[in-house]
């Protein structure tokens, strides 16, 4: 099969063969000719399967070959995105494939400055990429009109609802036409999104590439158990015993990332972080630095996550397991992409054991453990599978109190005698205390 053969016109063809891109992915395969017909969809795919291209192609044809021209401050294709990162991303790869074609594109998010955004969504824009935050600015300061929308397409719309964006979403769809095309691509579906879908979608096709919540077996996947303060020293300690060139490191907080990296930069190593108390500027000059290899450690929280594009990342490590189970599939996702291998470790301890679990129960997999030398834990992570369980190690019996003296326990008393006699018939009697009932003596 061929990108000729889904149907695609020829400019787009053209972009594709500049781009390297020769033969479709199974998601691409599938959406691409569904979207052409103008079919509501929903399709689950894991990350780095080319599910941008999969919506972006047909969307880009369409516009180019049906309805009227733009109009001042309106948009006729919209793309909604959780965050800047994944913005600028996916904004990229749309503007690579609408090279040769008439139109126009563009990305607005929060963070920076709305008055250049303003001016320039004056002219109108055909596709516009957006978060939801910054989008609904725009609309309430009367800077867009949807009035001309055509498809609406939700990329990672479960991860827009775990960032909290369900209010933003439920007044952005009171805003657009209700006569339009609207499509859904996320790794992973959440019984949520599916419950949403369903509100939202007219008639979809649902296209489920993979396994639903599963991770890519281009990645392969263990777990490295540790006390929780010692987490930092066992990163350095593996760092340079198995010398990392490249590594994507994600914490749970900001303050973790900022700790971590201030840590090995004090140790001499080449490292940075990105989350989102930092500048656009600052993060999009550390990830491009990254990228350059010019810095061997990223440390990012999960608003990183899936705006990532590293190409030929080897190694992910969770430093810390992400509170949401689907998180982990989208962080491990950025190493093992378009057909390569990577790795990913995580560093677990004791107080992480429920996150370990929900995370073998989504993954329906028991990651292998492993403990380094000199950093075994003092308090142990109990053993989990993938039924979602913590499996507790069955507790000894007890042995029968017994002592040299022959003594018995018979409740509060205990007596002398032979300690394999039979227990008593009757309950022990408590003591009653003896009282001086001899002459009182008379006060002087």
């Amino acid at each position: 099969m061929t990108f000729a053969t889904l149907g695609l016109i020829e400019p787009l063809l053209r972009s594709l063969e500049t781009l390297g891109y020769q033969t479709p992915t199974p998601v691409q395969a599938q959406a691409i000719p569904a979207v052409l017909a103008g079919r509501d969809l929903m399709a689950a795919a894991q990350t780095g399967t080319g599910k941008t291209a999969g919506f972006a192609l047909p969307l880009l044809q369409l516009l180019a070959m049906e309805g009227p021209k733009v109009t001042a401050n309106s948009v006729r294709a919209l793309i909604l995105v959780p965050t800047r990162e994944l913005a600028e991303q996916v904004h990229e790869a749309v503007r690579q494939y609408a090279e040769n074609l008439p139109l126009s594109t563009y990305a607005v998010y929060g963070g920076v400055s709305i008055n250049p955004q303003m001016m320039k969504l004056r002219k109108g824009v055909d596709l516009l990429v957006a978060t939801p935050g910054r989008l609904l600015d725009l609309f309430r300061q009367n800077a867009l009109k949807f009035n001309q929308l055509q498809t609406l397409v939700l990329d990672e719309a479960d991860r827009m609802l775990d960032l909290g964006f369900s209010e933003e979403l439920g007044n952005i769809y009171k805003a657009l036409p209700k006569k339009r095309q609207t499509l859904l691509f996320s790794a992973t579906f959440s019984d949520a999104i599916r419950t949403l879908a369903g509100q939202m979608l007219n008639d979809p096709l649902s296209i489920e590439v993979s396994p639903r919540n599963v991770a890519a077996n281009t990645v392969k996947q263990w777990v490295v158990t540790v006390d929780k303060k010692r987490k930092p020293e066992l990163f350095v300690h593996l760092l340079r015993k198995s010398k990392w060139k490249q590594v994507l490191v994600f914490a749970k907080t900001r303050n973790g990332v900022d700790a971590l990296v201030e840590k090995l930069q004090g140790l001499g190593i080449n490292a940075d972080g990105i989350h989102g108390d930092k500048p656009q500027a600052t993060r999009q000059r550390a990830l491009d630095r990254f990228k350059a290899s010019e810095v061997q450690i990223l440390v990012a929280t999960d608003v990183a996550a899936r705006g990532l594009d590293i190409e030929d990342l080897p190694l992910v490590v969770n430093f810390d397991l992400p509170i949401v189970a689907e998180d982990y599939i989208h962080r491990i996702g950025r190493t093992g992409r378009a057909g390569n291998t990577g790795q990913a470790i995580s560093l677990v301890c004791a107080d992480e054991v429920n996150l370990l679990s929900a995370i073998e129960t989504l993954t329906r997999q028991t990651l292998p453990r492993q403990m380094e030398h000199d950093f075994e834990p003092e308090h142990r992570v109990p053993d989990t599978d993938a039924s979602g369980q913590v499996v507790k190690k069955p507790k000894k019996p007890k042995k029968p109190k017994t002592s040299s003296g022959g003594k018995r326990n018979l409740g509060k008393w205990v007596e002398s005698g032979d300690a394999s006699a039979p227990e008593p018939s009757i309950k022990p009697v408590r003591k009653v205390p003896v009282f001086n009932t001899g002459p009182r003596k008379r006060k002087p």
